[in-house]
C-alpha cells in the first residue's frame, strides 16, 4: 500500500481530513459515506467490487508512462494525408502548451477576463481569413474531416439548390470520405465521387461540391470553372487547403470558394497519433451565421474602448438546440492558440521560407527519383509526390530499414509527403532506398502550377514578435488579461472545473506520444495500444459498459456517436421506422444537436417543479412515440444538479417500448465509484475525459468524449479502415482512429494515480463541497432544486431572479462582481434563466470555497443597498462591474468609493487580478461585426468616435 505522502489523491483532493470533517459537520453527517447514503438513491448504488488496478504514486505512475511510451516506434514520417512533422516554437512549447495560465482557462464566456486568449483567437481567425482569401473563419474546429463534414452541412443550408447530391473530390483524404459517407447517410444526403481535374463529371445538380487542394495524391488542381459550375447548379463551392500550401499557390477565396477548411496541424502543433489539433472553417460573406463553432469579434466596453467577446452567440446549441447549425461544443482552443501564435511567431516571410524549403525539398527529391527510371503520378505538387513502381513494397521495407516510413497506397503507389521537419539527410537516405542519389539544394525546381500573387498577416502583430523575449513578453501579457485556474476557483456547473496536474500532463510533450503519426503501421504503435487498451478497460468497470471507444474528439462527438450506435442498432433489426428521440427540457443544447444529426426527431419531455424529468409526460410521450420511439437522452445526474430517484424506472419504461437510453456522462463526476450507467439502466453514454478524468479544457478546447456502451451496441460504435487495432465496421466519427490520443496519458495517468478508493473519495468530496456551498448560501439565495433528504448532487442552482425582480440586479450583474471579487462567475442561466450554477469541485481546498462563499454573501448585501435605497439602481458596484485600473485613475461619480470598487469587504488586496476592460456591449458587437484583427488605429481611437460610429 503506498503510503499516505505518497498517494496522489490527497494531492488531487483540495479539502483535507480535518476541513472535510468541518464541512461535514456543518451538513450534520458523520462521514462522507453517510453523505452518499442519504444523497444517491438506493436503487443505483453499485456496492460491488472494482478491478480498477490500486494506486501508485506520481514517481511510479511517469516511471510506468515511460515503460508504455518506449514501446512506440518513432521514424520519420513521410505518409502525409493531413498529417505532418511540425516543429512546435520552444517559446510556444514552454509559454502556451505547458503553461497553466492558458491551458486550466474555461470557453471565453466571460469576455472581460478572456480578453488574453479572445485576441490570440482573433489573430488565429485573421490568419485563417487572411491564407484561404475568405471573409470571416471562425475560432477553430475539431479536425480537418469533421470540418469538411461541417462546410458540407452549411452548403445543405445555404445552396439555392434543393438537390440531396454532394460531390467529392476522388482525391480528398480517405479518412475524410469515411467520415462523410457516415455523416450524410442519416441525412438522406448523397456523396458523389468526382474528379477535380475534369469538371464534366460534375454531371448533375448538386447543392454542393469540395475539391481537396493540393489532393492527397499531392497533385494541384486549377477549379475556377469546376467551382462556377457548382455555382449554376445553385450550390456552395467547397476547397479543403494546406495553410502552409497557401502562403505560395493562390488561394481558393480567390478562385470563387464559398467555405475553405482544413487543419492547422503543421503549423506548429504535433501529430500526436491523431490529435488534438485545430481544425478551420472560413466562409465567404453572408455566411457567417450558418457557421459552427465559436467566433470571435470586437465589440466595446462600457467606456467605448475595443473589446473581444464571443460573437453571435445566438446560433449556439444552447439557444437553438435542435435547430442549431452544428452539435459543435469543443473547439480545440489550446490548439488554435498554439497555431495562431506560430503564425504570430513566424511572419508572413518566414512562413513563405519554412514553405519553399518544403517545396524545394520535395522537387529535388523528385528530380533523383526521376533519374533512376521512377515514375511519378502527378507533375504539379506541392508537399507531396506518389510513385508509381511494381516494386512499392521492396522500397517501402528498405526505407523501413533506415526509420523512413512512407504511406504505402497499394502494391504499385507509395506515397511520400516531405514537411518542416524534413532533413537534407532524410531524403538522402529515402532516395538511396530507391536507388538513388542524394538529393541537393540546386536539385529543387518549381512545381507549383498557381502562385499566390495576394500579400497576407501584414497586421503588426504578424511582424513584431519575432524574437524570443518579444514573443514571450506578448504571451505573458495575453495570459495576465486573462482568469485560469492558476489564478482560482471556477466554479462553473456542468463543466468541472478541478485540477489538471503537472504529473497527469507531463507526458503529452514526450516525443514518443507527440510524434506519432495517426496511421503509422501498427508495429510502431504498440505504447498507444496498450494504453488505449488499459484505459478502455477502466472506463468500462467505471461506468458498467463493456464497450468503449476512444474516437470522439469532443463530447459533442461522443453523443453523436452514441446516437448513431443507437439508429445502427435499430436499423439492423429492421426497425427503420424508430427516430424519435426523447430529450428532456432541461438537457444541454448539443443533446438535441446531435439527434438531429444522427437522422433523429426532437421530442421534448418536461421536468416538474423539482427539476426531474416529469413522469407523467414522459409516459404520454411515450406511447404516442409507440413503434417510433428510438430513444431517451438524460443527463445523470440531471442537468438541474440533483440524483433523480426515478432513474431506473424510467429506463425500465423507455426499454418496455422497444427505446434505447443514452445516459449523457457530463455529470460522470458525481457518480464515479457509486453507481455505474450500465448496471442501472443505460445502453450508451459518451464521457467527458475533459471535465469528469482531467484533460484540461485550454480555454474551450481540447476535449475527448469516449462513447461507451452495452456489447449489443459494440458493433455500432465508430470504426476507422486505418485503425491499428479491430474495430468495429461501423463508420467513423473523427479523423484519426483513436481521436484525440496524445492526451490520453492525463486520464490514464489520473485513474491510475487515484485508484478506486482515490475515485470514489473525489465523487464524494464534490458532493460535499456542492452541498457546503447550497447550505451556506441558502438564506441569501434560493436554492432552486433539491433531490433525496434535501441533497444535492455535484452541482447547485441558486436563483438569482428574486434579487432581478427587487433590487434590479440580475445574474449577469452577479457574475461580473464577482470579478471585482477575484472570482471567474458560475455557469449563467443554464440549465434555467436567471439562475447561476455553482460547481466547485473535489479539488478546490476549503479555504477557496470558503472565499467564495464571502464573495457571494458580500454581493448579496450590495444588492441590499440597493434595495434599500442606499444606491441607485442605476449606479451601484453591482451594475458597474468589473471595475478596471484606468477607471480608478479617471473621474469618479458614483455612489460608491473606489475602495468598495475595486477592493471590496473580504476581497484579498495582494494579488489583485485587474480585468483589462469594463463591461462589453454584446449587442455593439452583433451590429457591427468584426471578426479579424482591427486596423491598429482601432485602439487609440477616442471613446465618443467609437460609440458613435
Amino acid at each position: 500500500m503506498t503510503q499516505q505522502h505518497h498517494q496522489f489523491q490527497f494531492r488531487h483532493i483540495g479539502p483535507n481530513a480535518s476541513e472535510q470533517q468541518e464541512m461535514l459537520d456543518y451538513l450534520g453527517m458523520a462521514s462522507l459515506a453517510e453523505l452518499m447514503e442519504k444523497a444517491l438513491p438506493e436503487a443505483i448504488h453499485y456496492r460491488g467490487a472494482s478491478l480498477l488496478p490500486e494506486a501508485i504514486s506520481e514517481d511510479d505512475a511517469l516511471g510506468r508512462l515511460h515503460e508504455i511510451a518506449s514501446k512506440n516506434r518513432i521514424t520519420q514520417s513521410f505518409m502525409g494525408l493531413g498529417y505532418y512533422g511540425t516543429r512546435t516554437p520552444g517559446v510556444i512549447k514552454r509559454n502556451v502548451l505547458e503553461n497553466p495560465s492558458w491551458y486550466t482557462a474555461y470557453t471565453p464566456y466571460q469576455p472581460e477576463i478572456s480578453q488574453g486568449r479572445l485576441e490570440a483567437l482573433i489573430n488565429y481567425q485573421t490568419m485563417v481569413t487572411e491564407l484561404t482569401g475568405m471573409k470571416t473563419s471562425n475560432a477553430s474546429m475539431l479536425d480537418e474531416s469533421t470540418a469538411v463534414v461541417e462546410a458540407m452541412m452549411i452548403a445543405k443550408r445555404s445552396a439555392a439548390s434543393e438537390s440531396n447530391v454532394f460531390f467529392a473530390d476522388s482525391d480528398l483524404f480517405p479518412q475524410t470520405k469515411a467520415l462523410l459517407e457516415h455523416r450524410a447517410e442519416p441525412l438522406g444526403i448523397v456523396i458523389r465521387y468526382f474528379d477535380a481535374a475534369n469538371n464534366q463529371e460534375l454531371d448533375e445538380e448538386c447543392f454542393g461540391a469540395v475539391v481537396q487542394y493540393p489532393g492527397a495524391s499531392g497533385r494541384i488542381v486549377e477549379f475556377e470553372n469546376l467551382f462556377a459550375k457548382v455555382h449554376e447548379f445553385g450550390g456552395l463551392a467547397i476547397a479543403t487547403a494546406d495553410l502552409m500550401a497557401l502562403t505560395l499557390i493562390t488561394p481558393p477565396g480567390e478562385k470563387g470558394a464559398d467555405v475553405v477548411c482544413g487543419t492547422t496541424q503543421r503549423f506548429g502543433i504535433p501529430m500526436g497519433f491523431g490529435g488534438p489539433h485545430a481544425g478551420y472553417l472560413a466562409v465567404r460573406e453572408k455566411l457567417e451565421r450558418t457557421m459552427p463553432g465559436r467566433l470571435v469579434g470586437v465589440s466595446v466596453d462600457a467606456e467605448g474602448a475595443p473589446a473581444y467577446r464571443l460573437t453571435l452567440q445566438t446560433r449556439e446549441q444552447h439557444i437553438r438546440r435542435e435547430k442549431a447549425t452544428s452539435n459543435i461544443c469543443t473547439a480545440q482552443v489550446l490548439l488554435a492558440v498554439m497555431a495562431g501564435m506560430y503564425a504570430v511567431y513566424h511572419g508572413p516571410k518566414n512562413l513563405k521560407a519554412i514553405a519553399l524549403e518544403i517545396h524545394h525539398k520535395t522537387s529535388a527529391l523528385a528530380k533523383v527519383l526521376v533519374e533512376v527510371g521512377l515514375e511519378l503520378e502527378h507533375s504539379h505538387f506541392f508537399d507531396t509526390i506518389r510513385v508509381l513502381t511494381p516494386n512499392a513494397n521492396e522500397f517501402y521495407e528498405a526505407a523501413r530499414q533506415k526509420d523512413l516510413t512512407m504511406l504505402l497506397v497499394d502494391d504499385e503507389i507509395l506515397g511520400i509527403s516531405v514537411d518542416e521537419s524534413t532533413s537534407w539527410h532524410h531524403l538522402a537516405e529515402l532516395a538511396a532506398a530507391f536507388g538513388a542519389r542524394a538529393p541537393r539544394g540546386e536539385d529543387a525546381t518549381d512545381q507549383l502550377k498557381s502562385h499566390r500573387q495576394s500579400a497576407y498577416l501584414e497586421h503588426p502583430v504578424f511582424n513584431t514578435h519575432h524574437s524570443e523575449t518579444g514573443m514571450m513578453r506578448y504571451l505573458k501579457r495575453l495570459a495576465d488579461f486573462d482568469y485560469a485556474l492558476d489564478r482560482g476557483m471556477i466554479p462553473l456547473g456542468s463543466c468541472t472545473m478541478k485540477l489538471n496536474s503537472v504529473t497527469e500532463m507531463e507526458a503529452v510533450t514526450w516525443p514518443e506520444f507527440a510524434n506519432l503519426h495517426p496511421f503509422a503501421p501498427a508495429e510502431d504503435t504498440q505504447g498507444y495500444m496498450e494504453l488505449i487498451t488499459e484505459l478502455s478497460s477502466w472506463l468500462s468497470d467505471i461506468t458498467g459498459y463493456e464497450a468503449v471507444s476512444l474516437q470522439p474528439n469532443a463530447g459533442s462527438q461522443g453523443e453523436l456517436a452514441g446516437l448513431l450506435a443507437i439508429r445502427g442498432y435499430h436499423r439492423s433489426r429492421g426497425d427503420f421506422q424508430r427516430s424519435i428521440c426523447l430529450i428532456p427540457s432541461s438537457a444541454h443544447g448539443t443533446n438535441a444537436a446531435s439527434a438531429v444529426l444522427a437522422g433523429m426527431d426532437v421530442v421534448v419531455v418536461q421536468c416538474d417543479e423539482d427539476g426531474n424529468v416529469d413522469f407523467h409526460d414522459l409516459t404520454r410521450n411515450i406511447a404516442e412515440a409507440g413503434d417510433r420511439l428510438a430513444a431517451l437522452m438524460i443527463t445523470y445526474p440531471s442537468t438541474h444538479g440533483v440524483y433523480e430517484e426515478a432513474v431506473v424506472e424510467i429506463c425500465d419504461l423507455v426499454h418496455s417500448a422497444g427505446g434505447q437510453v443514452y445516459i449523457d456522462g457530463a455529470n460522470t463526476n458525481a457518480v464515479v465509484g457509486y453507481a455505474k450507467f450500465g448496471d442501472f439502466g443505460g445502453d450508451v453514454s459518451h464521457l467527458n475525459l475533459h471535465k469528469t478524468f482531467c484533460i484540461p479544457h485550454g480555454g474551450g478546447g481540447p476535449g475527448v468524449g469516449p462513447v461507451v456502451a452495452r456489447s449489443h451496441l459494440q458493433e455500432f460504435l465508430p470504426g476507422h479502415s486505418m485503425a491499428q487495432a479491430e474495430l468495429p465496421k461501423y463508420g467513423p466519427v473523427s479523423g484519426a482512429p483513436f481521436g484525440s490520443a496524445s492526451i490520453l496519458p492525463i486520464s490514464w495517468a489520473y485513474v491510475q494515480m487515484m485508484g478506486n478508493e482515490g475515485l470514489m473519495n473525489a465523487t464524494a468530496v464534490a458532493v460535499l463541497s456542492a452541498n457546503y456551498v447550497a447550505k451556506k448560501l441558502a438564506d441569501a439565495f434560493p436554492l432552486l432544486y433539491t433531490g433525496k433528504n434535501g441533497l444535492i448532487a455535484h452541482e447547485a442552482i441558486i436563483d438569482i431572479r428574486p434579487l432581478q425582480n427587487e433590487a434590479g440586479v440580475g445574474n449577469d450583474d452577479v457574475a461580473k462582481r464577482l470579478i471585482d471579487y477575484g472570482f471567474h462567475a458560475p455557469t449563467m442561466s443554464f440549465p434555467v434563466s436567471g439562475t447561476l450554477m455553482i460547481e466547485p469541485t473535489e479539488s478546490e481546498p476549503k479555504q477557496e470555497i470558503d472565499r467564495f462563499i464571502d464573495a457571494m454573501l458580500a454581493i448579496r448585501a450590495e444588492a441590499q443597498k440597493v434595495q434599500d435605497g442606499d444606491w441607485p439602481k442605476d449606479n451601484n458596484p453591482l451594475v458597474n462591474a468589473p471595475h478596471t485600473a484606468s477607471q480608478m485613475a479617471g473621474e469618479w461619480d458614483h455612489p460608491y468609493t473606489r475602495q468598495e470598487a475595486v477592493y471590496p469587504a473580504g476581497a484579498e488586496p495582494k494579488g489583485k487580478y485587474w480585468p483589462p476592460v469594463r463591461r462589453i456591449d454584446g449587442a455593439f458587437g452583433d451590429r457591427n461585426l468584426t471578426c479579424t484583427c482591427p486596423p491598429i488605429e482601432s485602439f487609440i481611437t477616442t471613446p465618443s468616435r467609437i460609440s458613435s460610429s
